[in-house]
């Protein structure tokens, strides 16, 4: 589905190509600054005591989760920016691109790439060594870690669109709903192996962000139906 979201909406546009790699630039460099400060913290502490590595594992997630969402702020004014440039630019004084456009690739953005550090990860992990639930494990990783990174891809996708809306109508509330979704969704991964805990609330949200997003994007229900049916 990420992948068809790519082909069918921004490979055909060399400027929304850019803003994509662009948005998934910002996405890569709020993680390095942030496993860097894990790895430090780890690295200060004793590696003996488990509660304390299993906080600092806590810290590090919710600490990554406030700094994507601080650049993804930082992402938006550099647009807000671009904007005003490519106005100055044009003939007709509009712009190619709208503020709504850019907040959706700038979404899928930060979620392909975290989608593709996911699926890194998987593969380290399917490489060995022994095979996963050979000790008990449940059976059911890698097909649940799939589905996760896929509602991971669309949700940064739709907080893309909440973030920008709340930060261009001033509307710091929607920002902060979009924060705690996202701290409440990486926050559900740590009840894992338990599956159902994680994936089932994720998707949960990932439908009201959803509905939210296309209200928010100038999308109603007799547009939907009209979508369904093909009628233009």
């Amino acid at each position: 589905p990420a992948l068809g979201l790519f082909l069918f909406t921004i490979a055909r546009d060399p400027l929304r190509i850019i803003i994509l790699i662009a948005g998934a630039f910002f996405w890569l460099v709020s993680l390095l600054l942030s496993s860097l400060i894990w790895f430090i913290a780890v690295k200060a502490s004793d590696p003996r005591d488990e509660p304390l590595q299993k906080g600092l594992l806590i810290f590090g997630v919710m600490f990554s989760v406030l700094l994507q969402e601080a650049f993804r702020f930082l992402y938006y004014k550099l647009l807000r920016k671009a904007i005003e440039g490519l106005v100055a630019l044009s003939e007709d004084g509009c712009s190619p691109i709208s503020i709504q456009q850019m907040a959706y690739v700038a979404g899928v953005g930060f979620g392909l790439m975290s989608g593709a550090f996911s699926m890194i990860n998987l593969l380290a992990d399917a490489l060995g060594p022994g095979t996963v639930g050979i000790y008990g494990d449940s059976q059911l990783y890698f097909l649940t870690s799939a589905f996760m990174t896929m509602v991971l891809i669309f949700l940064h996708t739709f907080w893309g669109i909440l973030f920008f809306h709340g930060c261009e109508h001033r509307r710091w509330w929607e920002i902060t709903v979009v924060v705690v979704m996202h701290l409440a969704v990486s926050g559900s991964t740590f009840c894992n192996p338990l599956y159902v805990g994680s994936l089932v609330p994720s998707y949960l949200l990932m439908a009201a962000a959803a509905v939210w997003a296309y209200l928010l994007s100038g999308g109603s229900a007799q547009n939907l139906r009209r979508f369904l049916l093909c009628k233009s």
